[in-house]
């Protein structure tokens, strides 16, 4: 496909990034030109300097033969202003990044308005993962596939005391046909190969056919349990902040925002009901006790700072706060953030990557698709005749360590397939993978004949 981006900032580049990964042609746009010419010396692409907004840019670019448009400049107003003078001039699709609280609660008028097709919001993105968890501790005995004869279930290791201490390769008699496909410690998830230990307080994904599933469900899931969630503390009152204490609030939770912006901290009382405002340094660890952190359900760090989220988390969770979730944005961190013991990390940019790269490849790939934690995602999607996978066992794909073929359904049959399984055309296959390389599986799904596809 061709895709045109116009805005080189991290979420540009990313997208970029896994684009060129699936073969895609890609043109780049920005008012750098000097990082432009450094990414097109690194990269395979097309580089235009400019401003995306000016129409005979668009022009002067042939918009009308483009697939997709993305607009993700800095500016909430730019980007939906080049969607729709792009979608006007004949691009097919346009996708805007809109980030202002302002205008969260007339998204559907600015996109029926200005013909945007989709609209993608990181600090959104990341409170509904963080509501999800609190909320509804990600339980996914529910999560059932399209195809409605496979599911997915978490629980804790725990569970199955028999299991733990144990490699994957040594449990499968305990699991039956289920394949455990992900695995969340301290806060990171993890793709499990045969050789990963199952350790206490891990949480187990699994995945089957839906009966054994439901089976399973019955002997691992306490009957009944919801939240006892009451009190959260965030700190932070940026956007993530803003918009989490209005879902917590919403949902009954008693919060407290602490934010070291006076100006900020004005806003916020304007704009939340319900919601206690403090304006102070949640470094300050007199101020936490005397606004008494001990007595907290959940705790959630979401400043712009990723160092001090993670020292604040990893000090709540000392403290003994149930559920501690911080938001980083440096994927350098991810083996810090396994070492520490905190209950969730969240990468706004992975997530948001994911969610456009979803909308880019669309229903004739993509079926259906689920987030586990908001760090690995599974998808469905359906062998066809392009696919150079069909026909060839799994373990001769050179599939990368971050990606699993973790079932596929083929007629009435559901297979767990191993490293022997040949895959074959109209199968729907389910394939989870890490946020935070989401273009490896821009290679899986590449359509030359250097990748799996043709």
């Amino acid at each position: 496909m061709k895709i045109a981006i116009a805005g080189a900032g991290k979420l540009g580049i990313k997208i970029t990034e896994a684009l060129l990964e699936g073969d895609h042609s890609v043109t780049l746009i920005d008012k750098n030109e000097a990082l432009l010419q450094r990414l097109s010396s690194q990269m395979d692409l097309m580089t235009i300097p400019g401003n995306a907004k000016q129409i005979s840019l668009l022009k002067g670019m042939d918009i009308q033969s483009y697939d997709f448009l993305l607009a993700a400049t800095n500016s909430d107003e730019k980007n939906i202003v080049i969607c729709a003078f792009a979608k006007r001039l004949g691009c097919s699709k346009v996708i805007a990044r809109v980030r202002d609280p302002e205008h969260m609660n007339q998204l559907d008028f600015i996109k029926d308005t200005m013909n945007i097709d989709y609209i993608v919001n990181p600090d959104l993105s990341i409170t509904m993962e963080i509501y999800k968890y609190l909320i509804e501790k990600y339980t996914l005995s529910n999560g059932i596939f399209s195809s409605g004869k496979i599911a997915i279930i978490e629980f804790l290791s725990d569970k199955m005391p028999e299991i733990i201490g144990r490699p994957i390769t040594e449990i499968i008699e305990s699991l039956g046909n289920m394949l455990v496909i992900a695995i969340s410690r301290n806060g990171k998830v993890i793709i499990p190969n045969g050789s990963t230990i199952i350790l206490e307080n891990d949480s187990l994904y699994v995945i089957g056919e839906k009966e054994p599933i439901l089976e399973l469900n019955n002997k691992v899931h306490e009957k009944g349990k919801y939240t006892n969630l009451q009190r959260v503390m965030i700190v932070g009152g940026g956007k993530t902040g803003l918009y989490l204490a209005k879902k917590l609030s919403e949902f009954g939770v008693s919060v407290k925002i602490i934010e070291n912006n006076k100006a900020r901290c004005q806003y916020l009382s304007s704009h939340l009901n319900d919601v206690l405002i403090l304006h102070g340094d949640a470094t300050d660890i007199d101020l936490l006790e005397e606004e008494n952190i001990d007595e907290m359900d959940g705790f959630v760090t979401a400043t712009g700072y990723d160092e001090e989220n993670l020292l604040l988390a990893l000090m709540a969770k000392q403290r003994g706060i149930e559920d501690v979730i911080a938001k980083v944005s440096r994927e350098s961190y991810a083996t810090l953030i396994e070492s520490m013991g905190i209950d969730m990390a969240l990468n706004p940019l992975d997530m948001t990557a994911s969610h456009i790269l979803r909308f880019i490849q669309g229903s004739k790939r993509i079926i259906s698709s689920q987030l586990i934690q908001g760090q690995a995602e599974i998808i469905e999607i359906i062998a066809d005749e392009h696919m150079r996978l069909i026909d060839r066992p799994i373990n001769s794909l050179q599939l990368p360590d971050d990606v699993i073929i973790a079932a596929i359904h083929r007629g009435t049959n559901v297979i767990i397939p191993n490293g022997d399984t040949v895959i074959e055309q109209d199968d729907r296959v389910i394939i989870i993978f890490l946020l935070s390389d989401v273009s490896t599986l821009e290679k899986v799904l590449r359509c030359d004949r250097t990748g799996i596809f043709k």
